[in-house]
């Protein structure tokens, strides 16, 4: 994929990238979806233009190009514009962003007064949620967000619409809009198969060597134990909640309005119980 998206961005030879004036702005580095279609068309082997928006659909769904205005990653054979994803945010970087991260971004769009930029639906109930779950940070993610903030209003102007526009699709690929396709999910079988199991010979035959095998299963197996499943500041964060939310009813740590018949010689609370 990324070869063919580095011969689409050739000068002379790939996809004809422009600057539209639109009434009263420009929109840079732009380019059409049937010009992207006609580009498949002619230099790859694509016979028709069904086969050819089904590839341009894939590139869009992985990120590679994304519509200027559109959340939802999808390539149409008309006027609708493009524009090519820059390669730091290409999934060969293996790009696994947290959620943090993800309230960084969103919070960030919150400062910036521009329509283009005003939350989704989908987005703005993401942010709540995000909110609710890093309480206890949120001052330190929303100075994270005013630093980002700043540094982008000292940018060019067109070049700010490009960046933009490009951390946005990075968005819609690693948190899609609900009913869209994420193709960062893991496909379980292929990762199950990729982890060394399965490895036997078709017909249920014995492999060459059962005991190299056995050995290899037995390393990765180690390794998953070794391996934190969560991050231990993570761990501790869900800990502490925790202990917020139900240290009133552990009588280890706050005492009870009446003393435990069960644990000392008082009765005073079955007496209390007696006379309600």
């Amino acid at each position: 994929m990324e070869a063919i998206i580095e011969k689409m961005q050739a000068e002379s030879t790939g996809v004809a990238v422009r600057t539209v004036k639109a009434f009263m702005s420009k929109v840079p580095s732009v380019f059409t979806g049937a010009d992207l279609v006609a580009w498949i068309l002619k230099n790859l082997d694509v016979e028709d233009v069904t086969e050819a928006l089904h590839f341009a659909h894939l590139l869009a769904s992985h990120g590679y190009i994304f519509p200027i205005d559109d959340h939802q990653l999808t390539v149409k054979n008309d006027g609708t514009f493009y524009r090519f994803q820059t390669p730091y945010f290409w999934p060969s970087n293996c790009w696994e962003p947290e959620n943090t991260d993800y309230a960084v971004y969103l919070c960030k769009r919150t400062m910036q007064n521009k329509t283009r930029l005003e939350l989704a639906d989908y987005e703005a109930e993401n942010l709540a949620k995000l909110q609710k779950m890093f309480s206890r940070k949120w001052e330190f993610i929303f100075m994270q967000a005013e630093s980002q903030s700043k540094v982008a209003k000292k940018r060019d102007k067109l070049e700010r619409k490009v960046l933009d526009s490009q951390e946005r699709a990075f968005w819609d690929v690693h948190r899609p809009m609900p009913g869209c396709v994420n193709t960062t999910e893991i496909d379980i079988k292929k990762a199950y198969r990729r982890g060394g199991h399965g490895c036997g010979t078709s017909g249920g035959a014995v492999a060459k060597n059962p005991v190299e095998q056995v050995t290899r299963v037995i390393g990765l197996r180690k390794q998953k134990l070794e391996r934190r499943t969560i991050k231990v500041s993570k761990a501790a964060e869900a800990l502490v909640a925790y202990y917020e939310q139900y240290n009133e009813f552990d009588y280890f740590i706050t005492s009870p309005e009446l003393p435990n018949p069960w644990q000392t010689d008082s009765t005073e609370m079955w007496d209390a119980e007696r006379n309600s």
